[in-house]
């Protein structure tokens, strides 16, 4: 893995992890993570993969809270393309917020992108506020009490017991946006992010035309497997593949991501 950063049109200094040789893929995290996530599941192929720190994450600026949005993401991972004279990229792809970016850059920039992977897809046409609402909360819980106090406030909450009963995996993810590094960051994202969308309506999602792969797992309050599945029945040449949840079994969750993303990014093209 190499570390590098670089500074967008605006100012803003982001950085990035590539490694390997080869086509070049796009993959990106959720919002709120670590780049060790998206890098966890990503299979040991022959290409270039080329992970963004979305601003706001692991050591990138924040920037102004006005540009804190899927789109600006977008035009920050187009800025990343162009700095490293990347022209067309095999695939790009993320988990959650990832996606998001993902399906963005490829509706508004289909000569960017040969083939697109939207693994646990946050929202289909609009945005998802009922399924974000543990994230709206654990991030006004973290700004009003701080990290100590706010957790512990929010752990007693309704809406984190609620979300625990339902999904283990998305309430772990909650609880760890209290000991992020940054927590302005945090509290700025998790205001901001939560209530936004791709941007790319059903009219859209028709139009399409790159290869498709969209990747679910149950268990999952924040990405439904229904949300999954719309988007493989929009896109024109998408398909739905299921996935074990983290819930399940940690190790068949990730053996099995590694396995669908492996054998959609090295297929031949038909």
């Amino acid at each position: 893995m190499s570390r590098e950063n670089f500074t967008t049109p605006d100012g803003c200094r982001l950085v990035y992890d590539i490694e390997g040789s080869g086509p070049a893929v796009l993959w990106q995290h959720g919002l709120g993570a670590p780049l060790s996530q998206p890098l966890g599941v990503f299979p040991n192929i022959p290409v270039t993969r080329i992970t963004l720190a979305c601003r706001g994450h692991d050591e990138s600026d924040l920037g102004p809270l006005e540009d804190l949005s899927i789109a600006t993401f977008t035009k920050d991972a187009l800025a990343l393309l162009d700095h490293l004279g990347i022209e067309t990229l095999v695939a790009a792809g993320g988990i959650s917020l990832g996606a998001a970016v993902s399906l963005r850059l490829a509706a508004y920039h289909s000569e960017r992108v040969s083939r697109l992977i939207l693994a646990r897809p946050a929202t289909v046409d609009q945005p998802a506020l009922q399924g974000h609402q543990g994230y709206i909360d654990a991030g006004r819980h973290l700004e009003l009490f701080g990290a100590e106090e706010g957790e512990r406030r929010f752990r007693a909450s309704e809406v984190f017991r609620s979300v625990e009963a339902t999904s283990p995996d998305n309430a772990n993810s909650l609880l760890s946006y209290f000991s992020r590094p940054r927590p302005e960051t945090t509290t700025a994202l998790l205001a901001r992010l939560t209530k936004d969308w791709p941007g790319v309506p059903v009219s859209m999602l028709e139009q399409i035309h790159q290869p498709t792969l969209v990747i679910a797992n149950g268990e999952d309050i924040v990405h439904p497997i229904s949300y999954a599945k719309s988007l493989a029945k929009i896109i024109p040449k998408a398909y739905f593949e299921q996935i074990p949840s983290k819930t399940e079994d940690v190790l068949e969750y990730t053996l099995n991501f590694k396995a669908a993303l492996a054998k959609f990014i090295t297929a031949t093209p038909q």
